[in-house]
């Protein structure tokens, strides 16, 4: 029990120090550009919900050891929080668009390097792959609601959309049931930030901005899609299955 507490503890110490260096970020992003009240308490709210939500998932987990891979996601999640800031302080005055773009390109670009490491260390976990889809899905929340100020709100469908496919799920459970992998759906996820970055950075003109954002989103709409069909007959079949040996039963017994 006591090895366990000390290996808790040092996993603890590591999302403090997470947490630290979230906190630095956003003194020198107010340093460098001023953060007003609104990205100084969004990126606060965001440092300390990252470490509530990461330390109980870590403790849950009884991990022995935090890990490179899930060194590097924390790392993300540390950029990701700044371009959080950023965001919430577009409301309130113009955005540092080259700091912005900045932030983002390197978490993308971060982006698969700790799966890489996590395999090549033997450190792959349930909760690492989780934490890893989490910070992805949150930064294309974030990169939407900052380009649906240019374009509209319609881009929030965007960043929504896994937020929404895990609301519906609570309604039909059969969402929750494992998907397999799958290239396509891997090269979709990727393009949305991409995308949603190049539109950001504002280099295009507003028609092409448009354009690669409804590509975007129409390859969102069609990778959901798919996996919804795909889940949902994998329910009938399972359904079917069951119904199966009921039916048959009257029939055997009489045997």
């Amino acid at each position: 029990m006591a090895l366990n507490n000390t290996y808790d503890a040092r996993v603890q110490q590591e999302t403090a120090v997470g947490a630290g260096v979230q906190l630095l970020l956003l003194v020198l992003l107010g340093a460098a550009i001023g953060l007003g009240p609104a990205g100084w308490l969004t990126g606060l709210a965001f440092a300390f919900a990252t470490w509530a939500v990461l330390s109980r998932a870590l403790h849950r987990s009884c991990l022995r050891s935090f890990g490179p891979a899930n060194r590097v996601t924390l790392g993300r999640a540390t950029l990701v929080g700044g371009v959080t800031a950023l965001v919430a302080d577009s409301f309130e005055s113009a955005p540092p668009v080259t700091l912005l773009v900045a932030l983002t390109a390197v978490a993308l670009l971060l982006d698969g390097v700790d799966g890489k490491v996590a395999r090549r260390t033997g450190t792959s976990s349930a909760l690492g792959a989780r934490f890893d889809m989490e910070v992805d899905a949150f930064l294309i929340l974030v990169l939407s609601v900052y380009v649906s100020m240019q374009l509209g709100p319609w881009v929030l469908l965007i960043g929504g959309m896994r937020y929404m496919f895990i609301a519906a799920a609570r309604l039909a459970p059969w969402l929750n049931a494992p998907l397999p992998p799958s290239f396509a759906r891997k090269t979709v996820a990727a393009l949305q930030g991409i995308c949603l970055l190049l539109a950001g950075a504002e280099l295009l003109p507003h028609a092409a901005n448009l354009t690669v954002v409804l590509v975007s989103l129409g390859s969102l709409v069609w990778s959901f899609g798919r996996d919804v069909v795909w889940l949902w007959r994998q329910s009938r079949r399972e359904t079917s299955a069951e119904a199966v040996p009921e039916a048959r039963l009257p029939e055997l017994v009489g045997r």
